[in-house]
């Protein structure tokens, strides 16, 4: 069902879902969360169709926000907002609103966002593409307790790390981070399995894949080690090598499908990696709503020291068995507070922390 408002206002647009809930029977009872899309006209059809498949696995009222604050003067000097609800069959399994703020409107987002939000439960607000360089600071950033941004879509990817550096807040994380989960869950698997001490590492991708960069900064912080940044064709993240006494550990995928885990003295494994659409990482990210501990020491660690000799000062080589340990109970923590995630209670939820929260960062 599509309910559409033109020159309306938050109050109607509230009243208005009502009355869509009732026509079609059902109540706003079974949502956990309101997940906030700030984006423009043209990215706008992707990301509502990736945040209503993530809504299968947590149903949420989602309010995209698209800002036409106009080109010429008296368009820019008048303030309207155009809504459209979608309820049913047409939102998900929760509820849609498309909020169009025209004019000054424009840069007055959360007084339209803020009588919008679910009672009680978590707010999220996601940037598919151009986010603020603090986006804590960001006036809907700062009604969310998680904050979700994608290095990918910015013009530096690389540099953009810098930037969600500097500005990290508890409660930020990037997608180019969910992206490494399934890569980070192998490597911790492959080194639980070797009693080794990893001297250093080499990961291959993509030039200018914000991804790679994060779990080679990854390895780094967690291994104190030296990792080498190399460029490859792609797709995506190419390969990971972890240099040991007796011999590599490998983790290869050519095809953004399919890659072959090699270990010394051990059979090749292939094993399933491939790319995940948009939904599947705004699906992880909505499943815990606590600080992420681990992206925080990651995207700290700095791209620059990736290009030093050795490992960092005062740091010794980490004992691969210690490291793959810690990667292993901060993940069966990371497990158990999944069942929490997405309840009213999530946004409330004590950050954890996980030294290789290697299980629900890769990609």
């Amino acid at each position: 069902m599509k309910i559409d408002l033109t020159d309306t206002t938050s109050s109607k647009i509230n009243s208005g879902l009502v009355e869509a809930r009732r026509a079609i029977g059902t109540g706003a009872i079974g949502m956990v969360l309101t997940l906030v899309i700030v984006t423009d006209e043209g990215s706008a059809y992707d990301a509502l169709k990736a945040a209503g498949e993530a809504s299968r696995e947590h149903p949420s009222r989602i309010l995209a926000v698209i800002r036409r604050p106009g080109r010429s003067p008296r368009a820019r000097a008048e303030a309207r907002l155009d809504a459209e609800i979608r309820v049913g069959s047409d939102a998900g399994t929760g509820e849609t609103v498309l909020l169009r703020l025209h004019g000054e409107l424009a840069s007055q987002a959360q007084s339209v966002v803020l009588p919008l939000l679910l009672p009680d439960a978590p707010v999220v607000v996601w940037w598919p593409e151009n986010a603020p360089e603090n986006a804590a600071k960001d006036p809907l950033g700062a009604l969310a307790q998680r904050r979700i941004t994608d290095a990918v879509s910015a013009e530096s990817p690389v540099e953009q790390l810098g930037v969600r550096a500097a500005s990290y807040t508890p409660g930020d994380t990037d997608l180019a981070w969910t992206r490494i989960t399934p890569w980070r869950s192998m490597l911790a698997a492959a080194l639980d399995q070797r009693r080794v001490k990893v001297a250093s590492a080499v990961v291959e991708g993509e030039s200018y894949n914000p991804s790679a960069e994060l779990l080679a900064l990854w390895l780094a912080d967690r291994l104190n080690i030296k990792v080498d940044r190399v460029v490859s064709e792609g797709p995506g993240l190419t390969a990971v090598r972890l240099h040991t006494a007796g011999g590599d550990v490998t983790l290869e995928r050519s095809d953004g499908l399919l890659a072959k885990l090699s270990m010394p003295d051990q059979p090749d494994r292939m094993v399933a990696l491939k790319r995940r659409e948009t939904a599947e990482l705004i699906a992880e990210e909505l499943r815990r709503l606590d600080p992420d501990d681990i992206y925080a020491a990651a995207v700290r660690y700095g791209v620059e020291k990736l290009h030093q000799d050795g490992p960092p000062a005062g740091h010794e080589v980490v004992d691969a068995r210690t490291a793959a340990g810690q990667a292993r109970s901060e993940a069966a923590e990371e497990e158990a507070a999944t069942g929490k995630a997405a309840t009213k209670s999530a946004a409330k939820a004590p950050a954890k922390k996980s030294a290789a929260s290697a299980n629900r960062t890769q990609r």
